[in-house]
């Protein structure tokens, strides 16, 4: 170890001028022993971009990369190039000749400073160079403006050497005061932290020009008076305020910035768990000893001050991971330190059961040596974790529970910190909805989701060879489910291992496999089928099905996706997975051929083919969600489950939908007959949502409507069900649409898509001795009647009186501007041909009944309410009343005695309504036609039962 004497910078006496020129010399020296080892670990491609930049910025020449103008900002305070620099300037242009500056010259540019793993113990050839350029506060914004072109000029001739440069500018000024205009390093958090950040800036950062930081000339036990000593330094001139850049200090770090960091580190793990996890432990022991943090940077300085400048011992990642190992080691957490030092290892990169590449050993190589070997790791350890890249399924989870927990012990930690401490966190409140819906998408377990196993732990986890199998679940419960095994297995041995994983669904386990690369275009499977109708040609299209999507699953999720609900990008289901249809069919080698070829009425028997639907769903957060359908109802729930996940429109664009089966039986019209409905169902609602949709399956019904803005299904088993349904009344005109395979041959497939707005229309169909009747009201709603058939004009004539004076009543109760076109008139509809045969079409009827020359029994009701609501009926007959008021409970009988008395021949035909008023309160819409004509037989029904 390289140490010299320790240096006292200030005393009783003063300051001391000679202890800050070497200060300043050791700190020099240990940045010029770490800068020889960024350029020794750098590609030789990449060597020239990191000699070259600061004499790229210092001048400006119209044949170096990076020239814009010669009036772009140049002049890097105190700069003058090495020979090295010049020579390889020289390598690009033989015509660059060096003028070395006159005095008088302007330098914009205060300081050139390289951030990150370079120079360090983790440097690896894909490290990026981080390069906080510090300028001038005074730079107009054109300037500021030609230096940013040409700073983005620099990054793109770096990149064509194979270098990912980074330039940030920096105004020293405004940093120092906590505000920021932008990113400030490859790996920034935005709001999420400062003083965290430069932390890591003062025991990281690599001087390249330029001005040096004074705060390698502030003693460690002027810290806390960091402000007024700097002030003094350069007011008595100790120091040239030319010479130095003051970046601020981190006497105390906010307990806030620790909720912000630790977010951030949360939401790199997703991907980086290695790096992540180092960050993170950091940011959780320096919050455990807030406020009194003993800071990594400050270690380091006074280190350097006390005459240390080994660059091993001042290596930040050694820094950190002393520091963590004294904190675990304190705590006795002796599992999350042994994470620390693999975290440690595979983040540098040196396998060390492999030879060096090059022959020689590098210094990292050497120093890792000497820390696994105090670490007690033999050589199966070693190779174990070199083979990283080789690491299956059982590897990956393992690992990922280490990592996770460990990820998650630090939140909750930072979690309880907040609580106990009321911090408030820096980050803004947009980045912090950001990041906390990234770590919900990544981490989070719910229903149906598949996790994610494999983030950034090995490069590949495709298996040649599956077995599937289906099992039956112990403790002799019938449920069974599938598992999925590595390699060529007979089911007995697979008795004696151990599975990748289980599920119940198989198509849950494949899209695992699929989400986690376990299964590739190149995996064979061995199948045990066990009970299912599971065939080797079925697995292999749902995996094939499967590897054709999701194939556009992007690595990280766009900020803009995240600002918003999480909403389908692109689904996949599958119908009947390892299903047969037509089992029983098959079993006895029969083969159905029908007319019939609906697959949710499928020949005579009418047999519903679809059984079960699986559907895999990416998300816009990256989320792969399964959710199995089946059941009675499983077409419709999944009709409902789908469309009630999708974003309104606008929001997002409608999601992909493929629908696929590769069953037994009847597979490709399956798919047609869902993809049919799918289609039907989107034009209904996404297009007109205030609808209704009836579609059958077998020979019940299901009715799709919207309940407030989620679609739901009502199932009704019968015709009678769905006649009751269809009484219902509507509060506003909700128009039915029929599925092209709904209710064929039935008369309800020519009534129910007549339904316009404020129309009435009757439709009535004859039978041998009775006719049906229905009425078609101006919200769609019908009512239907059975009954007795002498002519068109029985039938009809009370019907339409009592339709009359409906319609003038609501009238009366509307009002009625001038211009306004009178409501429309009933319309009457003959179906034909009679029943029972299969209804074909409608006859338009004109009724003209010449009300004045045919005389009838007048008989209204007005219904009330009294207090309680009880319902209160007064009758009518040719205006003489009666009512339950006088009658009581004999109100029908009375009725019905005055009515026979008046008939000549005391014929007990059928007696009707002939107008009926309800009580409306004001202001209140009048209620629809639907609700007079079911009162209207409920009455009716009374009064005829009272002829008995």
């Amino acid at each position: 170890m390289t140490r010299i004497s320790t240096l006292s910078l200030d005393d009783d006496e003063g300051i001391d001028r000679k202890a800050l020129k070497q200060v300043r010399s050791r700190f020099l020296t240990v940045n010029a022993g770490r800068l020889a080892r960024a350029l020794e670990g750098l590609p030789p491609r990449q060597q020239p971009v990191l000699t070259l930049l600061p004499l790229l910025l210092h001048v400006n020449h119209p044949l170096l990369p990076g020239y814009v103008s010669a009036n772009t900002p140049a002049g890097l305070t105190g700069f003058e190039p090495s020979d090295e620099q010049l020579a390889e300037a020289r390598r690009l242009t033989r015509s660059f000749a060096y003028k070395p500056a006159r005095l008088s010259r302007e330098e914009p540019l205060h300081g050139l400073y390289l951030m990150g793993s370079l120079g360090t113990l983790t440097q690896a050839d894909s490290s990026d160079l981080d390069v906080w350029l510090c300028y001038d506060p005074a730079l107009p914004e054109p300037a500021l403006a030609e230096l940013q072109r040409k700073c983005t000029l620099l990054e793109t001739w770096a990149a064509t050497q194979g270098a990912e440069l980074h330039v940030f500018l920096i105004n020293a000024d405004l940093f120092r005061l906590g505000q920021r205009s932008g990113l400030l390093t490859s790996d920034d958090c935005g709001t999420a932290q400062h003083l965290l950040l430069l932390d890591e800036f003062y025991r990281t950062a690599l001087w390249l020009g330029g001005r040096t930081p004074i705060w390698w000339q502030v003693p460690i036990s002027q810290e806390p008076h960091y402000d007024a000593f700097t002030q003094r330094l350069l007011t008595q001139r100790f120091l040239r305020e030319r010479d130095v850049l003051d970046f601020g200090h981190i006497h105390t770090i906010p307990a806030g910035e620790y909720i912000g960091a630790g977010l951030w580190q949360l939401f790199k793990g997703i991907a980086s768990p290695y790096k992540s996890v180092l960050k993170l432990l950091l940011t959780e022991l320096y919050a455990d000893e807030h406020p009194q943090t003993e800071t990594l940077s400050r270690r380091f300085k006074q280190a350097v001050q006390a005459g240390v400048v080994d660059l091993n011992r001042l290596d930040p990642y050694m820094l950190v991971y002393q520091r963590l190992e004294e904190y675990l080691l304190q705590r006795g957490d002796t599992d999350r330190l042994e994470l620390v030092r693999r975290c440690l290892y595979v983040k540098v990169g040196k396998p060390l059961s492999h030879p060096p590449r090059q022959g020689c050993k590098s210094w990292q190589r050497l120093l890792m040596e000497k820390l696994t070997q105090a670490w007690g790791w033999d050589e199966h350890y070693l190779r174990q974790l070199d083979a990283r890249q080789d690491w299956k399924v059982d590897d990956v989870m393992a690992e990922r529970r280490i990592l996770v927990n460990a990820l998650t012990y630090s939140y909750r930690f930072l979690a309880q910190f907040a609580q106990q401490r009321q911090a408030e966190s820096r980050i803004g409140s947009r980045d912090l909805n950001v990041l906390g819906r990234r770590l919900y998408a990544a981490f989070e377990r719910k229903v149906g989701k598949i996790d994610y196993i494999n983030p950034g732990i090995a490069p590949d986890l495709a298996e040649p060879i599956l077995t599937l199998i289906q099992e039956e679940k112990p403790f002799g419960e019938e449920k069974r489910y599938w598992s999925l095994h590595r390699g060529n297995l007979t089911e007995p041995e697979s008795m004696l291992r151990a599975p990748l994983k289980r599920a119940w669904s198989l198509a849950e386990l494949l899209a695992w496999g699929r989400y986690n690369g376990v299964i590739d275009s190149a995996t064979r499977f061995t199948l045990h089928a066990g009970e299912s109708d599971l065939t080797p040609f079925e697995l292999n299209n749902l995996t094939q099905s499967l590897l054709n999507s999701f194939i556009e699953r992007p690595e990280t999720v766009p900020e803009e996706a995240l600002l918003r609900p999480a909403a389908p990008q692109e689904v996949l289901l599958l119908i009947n997975v390892g299903v047969d249809p037509l089992y029983q069919h098959s079993q006895r080698n029969v083969y159905l051929t029908s007319d019939h070829i609906d697959a949710l009425g499928y020949a005579g028997m009418r047999e519903n083919l679809v059984l079960t639907l699986d559907q895999i769903t990416l998300n816009s957060w990256n989320e792969l969600l399964v959710s199995r359908f089946d059941g009675p109802h499983a077409l419709l729930d999944c009709l409902c489950a789908y469309f009630n996940d999708l974003p309104e429109p606008g929001d997002a664009p409608t999601p992909r939908l493929q629908i696929r089966s590769f069953c037994r039986n009847r597979a490709p019209l399956i798919v047609e007959r869902v993809q049919t409905v799918f289609d039907e169902i989107r034009t209904a609602f996404l297009h007109e949502q205030k609808t209704r949709y009836l579609l059958q399956i077998q020979q019940g019904y299901h009715l799709l409507e919207l309940r407030g803005d989620q679609l739901g299904h009502t199932p009704l088993p019968d015709r009678n069900a769905l006649l009751a349904h269809l009484s219902t009344p509507q509060k506003a005109w909700t128009p039915i649409k029929l599925d092209p395979h709904a209710l064929q041959g039935d008369e309800l497939s020519l009534i129910l898509p007549l339904g316009r707005t404020g129309s009435v229309q009757v439709f009535y169909r004859k039978d041998s001795e009775t006719a049906r009747v229905y009425v078609l009201d101006e919200h769609s709603a019908l009512w239907s009647q059975q009954l007795p058939f002498h002519d068109e004009h029985t039938l009809l004539a009370p019907l339409q009186r009592f339709l009359n004076s409906v319609q003038y009543r609501r009238s009366a109760q509307l009002s009625l501007p001038t211009g306004q076109e009178p409501q429309e008139a009933v319309q009457y509809h003959h179906i034909v041909p009679p029943a029972p045969q299969r209804a074909r079409y409608l006859e338009r009827r004109l009724i003209d009944l010449p009300l004045e020359k045919v005389p009838y029994y007048a008989v209204q009701a007005i219904v009330t309410h009294d207090e309680a609501g009880r319902r209160l009926v007064t009758l009518y007959c040719d205006h003489r009343e009666f009512s339950e008021l006088e009658h009581g409970t004999r109100l029908y009988h009375e009725v019905a005695r005055h009515i026979l008395a008046r008939r000549r021949t005391g014929e007990r035909y059928r007696c009707y309504l002939t107008d009926l008023d309800l009580p409306q309160r004001p202001g209140q819409a009048p209620p629809p036609t639907l609700v007079y004509l079911t009162l209207k037989t409920e009455l009716e029904e009374a009064l005829n039962q009272a002829f008995d």
